[in-house]
């Protein structure tokens, strides 16, 4: 797919840090603390919620009252800053989207299904968050099992992985350098996290949480995961929790809403591609490939990349299938290591992209990621001035 229309203001998006697995963030619903940390990102960049005639919600775990989830943010986020529907109606449409992703993987559903043609009228039961990592219903294997099957065919060995990783940590620090510089560009921090009764403060969070100091030693020491495999611990990712914002709209409004508007920031192109069954870690290059095939442009001429990779095999892959060297990719690090809360993930890391090309003056960018389903995806943007 080619975009020839869809914009995005200079600092038109934000990101909260990712909070690991039972973390700080674990007892928030996901809608009411996007809708909170929306309208805290739009008064910080002097937004009025009022200029959006479209929202895109994605979340991908059920919590409680997640049926209404669109109409829910919407409500609070126009009812808290004053919206008016009869302003908004008169000033005509102005094209102005606010896409939002929203998870927490902590404290997911266990869902019953009534059945009642089965033994007993017994229902289906699932852990939505731990069965469906654990379970492909279509490839009949769980997500690491994709990330060792490509490590066997490519011959991936567990050492390569563990350098990988460790390349990615010290990537990591460079965003943590100068009381992290780099993630207060397009960070909403520090966050006051509250009790249940919005009145006691339980913890203030400002950096991702969960990445923990890591050594080649360290690495070395670990098993794997699997018996006979060679992923472990340190060399995935992990579920985590947060929510990010991107602004998509006309060149000319993108201008109006911009930090500078000399900076454009354009959507190129998207692709998607499916592995074969069971190697969900390959679907990245053929995503890659489609995405700049549609962008009209090659890997040589892309500035940055940044990568989904919940396995280390994943940019092994992608390195050696694409002829990139591995260090100039994901040079502020990854979700290999900040974590991965579903949705989020790729919308934070598309915001990284934007902002890294504005660091270096301009160029393309490329986004992928792998997805469930041994699916892939990739988007392409280009920033000038």
């Amino acid at each position: 797919m080619f975009f020839q229309k869809s914009h995005i203001p200079y600092g038109g998006y934000w990101s909260t840090p990712f909070c690991r697995w039972q973390g700080s963030f674990a007892h928030l619903n996901s809608v009411p603390f996007a809708a909170e940390i929306t309208l805290r990102a739009l008064e910080e960049r002097n937004i009025s919620p009022q200029v959006f005639d479209g929202l895109y919600l994605g979340i991908t775990v059920p919590q409680m009252h997640t049926f209404y989830g669109g109409p829910w943010f919407s409500a609070r986020v126009m009812a808290l800053a004053g919206f008016d529907l009869e302003a908004s109606v008169a000033a005509g449409e102005k094209r102005i989207i606010l896409t939002i992703t929203a998870d927490r993987c902590s404290n997911g559903p266990h869902v019953y299904y009534p059945n009642p043609l089965g033994p007993g009228g017994t229902g289906d039961k699932e852990d939505w968050v731990w069965d469906n990592f654990g379970h492909d219903p279509f490839a009949q294997n769980a997500m690491i099992e994709t990330a060792e099957n490509v490590a066997k065919e490519a011959g991936i060995t567990k050492e390569e992985q563990d350098e990988m990783t460790l390349l990615r940590h010290h990537q990591y620090d460079n965003a943590l350098k100068d009381d992290s510089a780099y993630l207060r560009r397009f960070m909403v921090m520090p966050i006051e996290v509250k009790d249940a009764r919005g009145r006691k403060v339980l913890a203030t969070v400002d950096s991702d949480e969960g990445v923990f100091p890591t050594t080649a030693e360290g690495l070395a020491r670990l098993k794997p995961v699997l018996e006979g495999g060679s992923v472990t611990y340190g060399s995935q990712t992990y579920p985590a929790d947060g929510n990010c914002g991107i602004i998509v709209t006309t060149r000319e409004q993108a201008r109006e809403l911009s930090r500078d508007p000399k900076v454009e920031i354009q959507l190129l192109s998207y692709g998607q591609a499916r592995a074969k069954k069971g190697y969900m870690a390959q679907a990245v290059v053929p995503a890659a490939k489609q995405a700049l095939s549609h962008a009209g442009i090659s890997i040589n001429e892309v500035q940055v990349i940044k990568t989904h990779n919940p396995f280390a095999v994943n940019d092994i892959y992608f390195s050696r299938e694409m002829s990139v060297a591995p260090e100039a990719m994901n040079k502020y690090g990854s979700s290999l290591i900040w974590g991965h809360p579903q949705g989020p993930t790729g919308h934070r890391l598309i915001i990284e992209v934007i902002e890294e090309l504005i660091m270096i003056g301009g160029g393309y960018g490329l986004f992928v990621g792998c997805a469930a389903g041994d699916t892939g995806a990739g988007v392409v943007v280009k920033v000038t001035g």
